[in-house]
């Protein structure tokens, strides 16, 4: 007998179906070549040319859009050179240029090439070509991708945001450019950031194009030497602080939940000064969460919990582990909390599992280590800071040096979200032999690659060949002789955060709880067989990131409809979700992911 359910979503108007609907558009002639949502440049067949006044206005021959691809191909390979503006422009830099154009002139074929080659193309639409974008991001502005709101459109907001011509938007990310990847304050730049994110959440987790939106909230910037730049796009005076700031946020945030109510909002490289206060002020009333606190500690915790399992022990041993974190910004007390909270769990969810729990981190800064003597103690940091007495047994002291700690730790793990490159000097590394781990873990995770705390060679040269390695932006595997390969895992965001967006968009969920990015992270570190673990493989290739996002939005969906936050999406209400199995929940995610197909398009006037 079929399930009902089945034959009630195979009814249902689903996102992907709209690709095969006719479109209603509104325009004709040359001014669909010229829009980039519509245009489908030689593969619009001979009757839509006719229906929409295209003939003769492109070639004769009528092209897939494989063959389109192909061609795009082919260019490519001569276009890098060419699009280089000279010797300093970098063949990424000139890759991301060819493909802004293509995204200029036809949206569509962009994301089919981005999905199609997502392995080549997300080190360049996001990390850690993104980086290089940003900073140059005044010289290499051609026309307008997203809204900036600034300190000079206060009280207009609300009416500002009525100027996006979208009527529904699904997806926000947003940045105020203060500490964007690990190259500090880029003012107005940051844009950059929020496109590349959005391209993500298109091409992993099937977000309708048209129903995105990146943000630039300029507030100004400390950056002097943008202050002084003549072509800077951005405001040239100081950032705004204190309740002036906050002001500025309040209002951008009432005015896009007015427009739409339903929409979420990712916060992106706030500095960490704002990023926990922005994230504690917003979650329980909006949709939205801050990648940089929750989605950089949820594909942490997958990672760590990944590490557990390659050393042949289960998941439930997490508790055990001794982790050394390098870096106290918004990443590092992110992935601290998230991490304590899944030990905490682990042993019972109480007071004194929290309190043990917090006993397997020892945390070290700029200044060193973290102690209970610390003058000034950042307040989210104070919870993880050493007892003196206990550091003192251990032979460390408030300020002691990484390698110190290391030393005198051994500890399972060294996590670095730092933002300093080669933090993990060939003396740390070395202090990192004497661990008392089966098989030591190194998560070198900071953004852009120039900022990896280490590289694959030098942990697996100096440490051993049996580590785990893990890093933020991407590495090549290492060739260790004989046979074996070190492998360079990538615990890139990308694995979570279009999976969350997506699984909150299709639960309903009034807010994203803890649990529900608890429940994303739990899924991507059962990813993994155990024998691609047990090899060393904590993190899946970014080639499988489409299925890795069903996976974890259909994880989200399920904790949402497990703690009762889910209100449904379109036709699906929060009772029909309630009945859904396992099975029909990634379904359901599957069915309401967005493909770049061409939609046949039908002119009606005004």
């Amino acid at each position: 007998m079929t399930n009902p359910a089945v034959l009630m979503q195979a009814t249902r108007h689903f996102t992907t179906l709209e690709g095969h609907r006719p479109t209603i558009v509104h325009k004709r002639s040359l001014d669909i070549l010229h829009d980039p949502w519509f245009n489908k440049g030689t593969a619009f067949s001979m009757t839509e040319r006719d229906r929409l006044d295209l003939r003769g206005l492109l070639p004769p021959n009528v092209m897939t859009s494989e063959q389109q691809i192909q061609r795009f191909k082919a260019d490519l390979k001569r276009l890098e050179v060419q699009a280089r503006d000279g010797p300093s422009d970098p063949y990424a830099l000139a890759k991301w240029r060819i493909l802004n154009r293509l995204h200029d002139r036809n949206e569509t074929m962009y994301y089919q090439v981005l999905i199609a080659h997502i392995e080549e193309y997300a080190p360049i639409v996001y990390t850690p070509t993104v980086g290089l974008v940003c900073q140059n991001y005044s010289g290499l502005f051609r026309r307008p991708r997203g809204m900036y709101f600034s300190a000079e459109d206060r009280g207009e907001m609300m009416s500002m945001v009525y100027n996006w011509p979208a009527e529904q938007v699904d997806m926000i990310v947003v940045t105020d450019g203060s500490r964007i990847l690990g190259l500090g304050d880029l003012g107005v730049q940051g844009i950059g950031i929020s496109i590349g994110k959005l391209d993500l959440y298109v091409a992993a987790a099937g977000i309708n194009p048209q129903r995105v939106l990146p943000v630039m909230i300029d507030v100004g910037t400390n950056n002097e030497k943008l202050l002084k730049d003549p072509m800077y796009l951005g405001l040239q005076e100081p950032r705004l602080d204190g309740d002036e700031y906050i002001a500025v946020i309040d209002e951008f945030m009432e005015a896009v939940f007015t427009r739409w109510p339903h929409v979420i909002v990712q916060f992106e490289d706030f500095q960490s000064k704002w990023a926990f206060k922005l994230l504690q002020r917003y979650r329980n009333t909006y949709r939205m969460f801050n990648d940089d606190v929750q989605g950089t500690a949820g594909v942490a915790i997958a990672g760590l919990l990944g590490a557990v399992r390659a050393q042949g022990r289960p998941m439930i041993d997490f508790p055990k582990q001794k982790i050394v974190v390098a870096g106290a910004g918004s990443a590092g007390i992110g992935v601290l909390n998230a991490a304590r909270k899944t030990m905490a769990r682990m042993l019972g969810n109480n007071e004194s599992a929290f309190e043990s729990a917090g006993r397997q981190f020892w945390v070290v800064d700029a200044k060193g280590l973290i102690t209970e003597e610390r003058e000034n103690i950042d307040p989210e940091a104070l919870p993880f800071a050493r007892k003196v007495k206990e550091a003192s047994r251990q032979g460390l002291r408030e300020g002691a040096s990484l390698a110190e700690v290391v030393r005198e730790v051994k500890p399972d793990v060294l996590l670095g979200l730092s933002a300093v490159g080669g933090l993990f000097s060939k003396e740390v590394l070395e202090a990192l032999k004497g661990s008392t781990s089966t098989r030591p873990a190194i998560f070198a995770m900071s953004n852009p690659t120039k900022n990896a705390e280490c590289t694959p060679e030098e942990a697996f040269s100096i440490v051993g060949d049996n580590i785990l390695f893990a890093s933020g932006s991407p590495f090549q595997d290492v060739d260790l002789g004989n046979g074996h390969i070190g492998h360079c895992n990538q615990g890139n965001n990308m694995y979570l955060f279009p999976g969350i967006g997506l699984g909150t968009l299709l639960s309903g969920s009034r807010i994203i709880s803890d649990g529900m990015l608890q429940a994303a992270a739990e899924c991507l570190a059962e990813y993994m067989a155990e024998e691609e673990v047990l090899n060393g493989i904590i993190y899946p290739s970014t080639s499988r990131i489409r299925d890795i996002t069903k996976e974890v939005a259909a994880a989200v969906v399920k904790e949402a409809i497990k703690e009762d936050l889910a209100e449904g999406y379109r036709e699906m209400d929060a009772r029909e979700l309630q009945k859904l199995s396992q099975e029909e929940i990634v379904e359901y995610v599957k069915n309401n992911m967005w493909s770049p197909d061409y939609p046949t398009l039908v002119y009606r006037r005004d």
